[in-house]
């Protein structure tokens, strides 16, 4: 091999010239469509030199048939591709037909959507919400929503299918390149000129003889008018009654007169209405009252009440809550049947929004003023347990129909309430005392430590200082656990509380059934609570004690004032 040291000749940079020449003009970058020529096809694949590029490149030929259709691959044919990349790790170009084509055919859709063009395409398919479009010139694929296959309802559009048609793009996704087309405008569109002139035919307040049915929907039903446009009347405008569909009302090919409520001239559409041609049933509103009790027809039941009628079109709510004073959360289609007459009691009409507000259970009158009158503050009575939850009880008022409470706060005055509540159970009749009904929030609330003597009124004579003899129940490190004598009550005397002197203020030096002496440091008898306290003893003693046998001078004299010192010397000589 020959190695040339010397490459600056003249020779050299003629060539280096004309190879940086070459490559200038076309800039090769992975990601961008690139024309190429077929120079060679063979059984599985074609090869395409693009310029540029070191190397032909290869496709299969299954892809690129499916780009020709029917028409004959030939050399040196020209073939638009994508360039995925330049060189793999087999030093290979890799390209894509298929890609390129979807890319081109992106490009050819926004360009129509941007011109406000009409695409050629052919439904294909059906899916979810409509139908899929393929666009013939790029066979892209776009979604055409049910709503816009046509300018009415369609009971079928299989005649579709297949068919070469126009669409309009109504709308595109760059981001995740979706399209969205419509049939329904290019044939409105054809129509809209013609619309415009026959809606100027008519006027707000205008009556249509003779409106066929055509169809319906679950928001109202469509009606044609004179062979030449349609109409809606919405749900609403059907009838004064409640509806559900329009289908309980009206069958195909039926004739009706309607009377126009508005005309939408931008949309190019006429709104009617048939329950405008007869009377407003709440202008008899006046017959009515509130309080008053009348009969009602149940016209419809639904989870959070029912409506009824008070006379054909008088629709008025009979909500959940007004059915049952002792049931709460109600199944209403447990208590009423459709077309079923009640008795109900009106307590609100709003004329305005021509709404009634009824009640059920008002006619047998408020149980909970009843129970009052019977039962009032204080009184006692017997109930059933109906439940147990956590610490509450409820009681079944049977004669009434009603249900009251009891708290565990107000079974015991001495015991406490989570243990007190485990000696009921579901079922058990008890006697309970009335201790507040509240009628207009229906709420009744017994006790059963009320029916017993309150063991805090034996302190009713008792101050603050006064001496009181208790018993130790037991002793911890928070202090003592008393009860005074006579009583059930408990109450604990603090640590802190025990004596005057931090070392002797041990509870460790009582036991249980000791009797002691202490004074009440604070009582409160409205929340029923008392604290009692040794040291506070010892103080009302000493000072007691100091104002007897101390001089005015000084404090040394008493009679115990040297009490201490002997019982050292005495420890000392045993």
């Amino acid at each position: 091999m020959e190695i040339y040291k010397d490459i600056s000749n003249t020779q050299n940079e003629k060539f280096k010239k004309l190879l940086i020449d070459n490559f200038s003009k076309t800039k090769i970058e992975e990601g961008k469509l690139l024309l190429g020529v077929i120079t060679k096809i063979s059984e599985k694949h074609v090869y395409l030199m693009i310029q540029g590029m070191k190397s032909e490149a290869l496709i299969d030929i299954a892809e690129v048939k499916t780009i020709y259709g029917n028409k004959d691959i030939k050399e040196n044919d020209k073939l638009e591709v994508y360039l995925e990349k330049i060189e793999d790790k087999n030093g290979e170009v890799i390209v894509s037909a298929s890609r390129a084509q979807k890319i081109r055919g992106w490009y050819i859709l926004e360009k129509a959507y941007e011109e406000n063009k009409n695409v050629k395409g052919k439904i294909v398919s059906k899916c979810k919400g409509g139908v899929i479009v393929q666009h013939l010139d790029t066979q892209s694929l776009m979604f055409c929503p049910g709503s816009q296959i046509d300018s009415k309802p369609l009971k079928s559009f299989d005649h579709l299918f297949g068919v070469e048609q126009d669409f309009k793009i109504i709308k595109l996704d760059k981001f995740r390149g979706n399209a969205c087309v419509s049939r329904r405008e290019v044939i409105s569109s054809f129509k809209k000129e013609d619309k415009k002139l026959i809606i100027g035919k008519y006027k707000v307040g205008d009556i249509i003889k003779n409106a066929i049915v055509k169809g319906y929907s679950s928001f109202g039903c469509f009606f044609e008018v004179n062979n030449e446009i349609d109409v809606l009347v919405h749900l609403q405008e059907i009838s004064y009654s409640r509806i559900n569909h329009p289908d309980e009302v009206f069958t195909i090919g039926e004739k009706h007169d309607l009377k126009v409520i508005s005309i939408d001239n931008e949309k190019i559409q006429i709104s009617c209405s048939i329950k405008a041609l007869t009377p407003d049933p709440f202008e008899n509103i006046s017959n009515y009252e509130i309080g008053n009790t009348y009969k009602a027809k149940v016209i419809k039941v639904v989870d959070y009440g029912a409506f009824c009628e008070l006379q054909p079109g008088l629709t008025c709510l009979l909500h959940s809550s007004e059915i049952s004073w002792s049931k709460k959360n109600v199944n209403p289609s447990k208590f009423f049947k459709i077309n079923e007459e009640i008795d109900c009691v009106i307590t609100d009409i709003d004329t305005e929004k021509k709404r009634i507000s009824i009640s059920h259970k008002l006619v047998k009158g408020n149980p909970y003023e009843s129970f009052e009158k019977k039962y009032p503050k204080d009184s006692s009575l017997k109930v059933k347990i109906s439940n147990i939850k956590d610490l509450s009880i409820y009681l079944e008022i049977s004669e009434f129909e009603i249900d009251g409470f009891l708290h565990a706060n107000d079974l015991s005055y001495t015991a406490k309430p989570e243990d007190e509540i485990k000696k009921f159970k579901k079922g058990d009749e008890i006697e309970v005392k009335v201790i507040e009904v509240k009628s207009k929030e229906q709420k009744i609330k017994f006790g059963v430590k009320q029916l017993q003597e309150d063991p805090f009124n034996k302190f009713k004579d008792k101050k603050i200082n006064d001496i009181l003899t208790v018993k130790v129940i037991s002793a911890s490190p928070k202090g003592l656990l008393v009860s005074p004598e006579g009583t059930n009550l408990e109450t604990l005397i603090k640590k802190n509380q025990i004596a005057i002197n931090a070392e002797d203020a041990r509870s460790n030096r009582f036991i249980p059934g000791d009797r002691i002496d202490a004074a009440i440091a604070k009582i409160n008898f409205e929340k029923r609570q008392i604290s009692l306290s040794i040291k506070l003893l010892e103080e009302m003693q000493n000072k007691e004690a100091v104002s007897k046998f101390s001089s005015p001078l000084s404090g040394k004299n008493l009679p115990f004032s040297s009490l201490s010192e002997k019982l050292d010397n005495k420890k000392k000589e045993e």
